[in-house]
């Protein structure tokens, strides 16, 4: 406990569940002869055979996924191109390729933590001084393959927490490439990667504004059939304009299933290994319309990527690159509006030092500067923030996390300057919240930590994760919590 402050821990703990299951390809990319060897195996199942195998998996599996045939069908519809020719296959055995082509994975198996909170889109319903929110978690399993799941419920006018019943499926969105894509953008961001070129410009200058993703395929394949430039620089052109492409999508997720049911899982070569960390912030553009953006970690086993998530409903979430030198290192929190005219977001940079930065672009981030640096014994081995900065009558109220002796991570706090939040001007010197002795226990020992928190009736609701493993909930009156800062300056 931090002096006088009153900070209320809940009782209640999200934890890891591996009987929330998703379906996952099963496909041995790279390896065309083994595909249709495990092909040509079923296709000389006996007919009788084939539909006594699919009658037992209908059995066991098809209750634990909503859309069980379908999946079936998507995944052989993967690897149909490996049949031989002219083949002429029943129904169940085309559902039974697609089941050889398919695992079961617990998204949550091994962990459920680093969780971020905000305000529902939708408040209707609800009793008065209520609050409806999402929360976002980044679940853990086989393989440590971060995702991230959803969970809602309310707040009520007394500050107790009440969670929505979860759904009984998971489900993965539909990925969409061939969405609209700006040109002009997309141009400025191969400029920013240092892509940009006459090959680049052979290529746009030939594509619609917006074009689509099979617009830029026609005119790749075209220029790959037809070189027109040396062989070497064309090949490295044409990968770089084919990752941005890839990277920057769209997921869409069936409408009317809860939120607990969506599970947004790697799906391209950039997050193979992990979307991490997600920090939501419900964002007021100019017009005064809201919009929810998310900043997270891309990991694909050797190199980290920040990214955005974009969403105005959660069932429809754009991804989206972010370029630019200050785009580096973990921990990107944009704040929840412009500030003189300019987005404004906080990062970790070099490791260990909390940095500012600001832009006229959403999308790119070119300078950064150091707002703060490990000055307390509980954070001399590196400080960042824990989720977006919350506004308030005092200045930009930002969680923070530091870390000290025996790598035990706390959170502490720190106050901005409501129109210059590059000055910091006051601080907690000691933690907000350290692990409790039942909660340095797990896949990663002596942790708390938290992707973001929010403001209710004059209570700061603090979802924090417990050592990488599980997640509860703290909460604090924001003006005891201001009131018990240091002034920056003061002794």
């Amino acid at each position: 406990m931090n002096g006088t402050l009153n900070i209320r821990r809940r009782k209640w703990k999200l934890n890891p569940d591996p009987s929330k299951v998703i379906c996952r390809p099963l496909i041995p990319h790279g390896n065309p002869s083994r595909i249709k060897r495990i092909i040509d195996r079923v296709l000389h199942l006996p007919d009788q055979k084939v539909e006594d195998i699919l009658n037992q998996i209908t059995t066991d599996f098809a209750d634990r996924h909503r859309y069980f045939d379908e999946i079936l069908h998507q995944h052989f519809v993967q690897v149909e191109s490996y049949l031989p020719e002219n083949s002429s296959l029943s129904k169940n055995r085309r559902a039974l390729i697609g089941a050889y082509f398919t695992m079961e994975y617990s998204v949550a198996s091994a962990a459920l933590f680093n969780p971020s909170i905000i305000k529902h889109p939708d408040q209707s319903g609800l009793e008065p001084s209520s609050l409806r929110f999402i929360m976002s978690l980044r679940a853990v399993g086989e393989g440590h393959i971060s995702s991230i799941v959803f969970r809602s419920g309310v707040i009520g006018a007394s500050g107790n927490v009440l969670f929505d019943p979860e759904g009984d499926y998971l489900h993965t969105p539909i990925l969409q490439l061939d969405a609209g894509i700006d040109k002009h953008l997309f141009e400025l961001k191969l400029s920013e990667m240092g892509s940009a070129n006459e090959i680049t410009n052979h290529i746009l200058m030939r594509l619609p504004d917006p074009f689509r993703f099979s617009d830029l395929q026609v005119q790749i394949d075209d220029l790959s059939h037809h070189p027109q430039f040396d062989e070497g620089k064309q090949h490295t052109t044409i990968s770089s304009i084919s990752w941005l492409a890839n990277s920057n999508y769209e997921l869409i997720f069936p409408q009317g299933h809860p939120i607990s049911e969506r599970v947004i899982f790697p799906t391209s070569e950039d997050n193979s290994r992990g979307i991490e960390d997600a920090r939501f912030v419900q964002f007021y553009e100019d017009n005064g319309d809201i919009i929810y953006y998310a900043t997270y970690t891309a990991y694909n086993g050797s190199r980290i990527l920040p990214q955005l998530i974009e969403t105005r409903n959660f069932e429809q979430f754009k991804i989206i690159t972010l370029n630019g030198n200050a785009v580096q290192d973990k921990g990107m929190a944009l704040f929840p509006r412009k500030i003189n005219g300019m987005y404004v977001m906080l990062s970790r940079q070099g490791g260990e030092n909390s940095q500012i930065m600001y832009s006229d672009h959403l999308h790119f981030w070119q300078e950064s500067s150091v707002i703060q640096e490990p000055s307390e014994p509980w954070e001399l081995v590196q400080i960042g923030n824990c989720g977006s900065p919350l506004e308030t009558s005092e200045g930009w109220l930002v969680l923070t996390h530091g870390v000290g002796p025996m790598r035990e991570y706390s959170i502490g706090a720190i106050l901005l300057d409501i129109d210059d939040p590059s000055r910091i001007i006051a601080r907690l010197t000691i933690p907000l919240l350290s692990p409790h002795e039942h909660e340095r226990e797990g896949y990663v020992p002596n942790v708390v930590y938290s992707c973001g928190a929010l403001i209710h009736n004059n209570d700061l609701i603090i979802p924090y994760a417990m050592s990488d493993i599980s997640s509860g909930m703290a909460s604090v009156n924001v003006s005891e919590l201001i009131a018990s800062m240091a002034r920056v300056g003061e002794n």
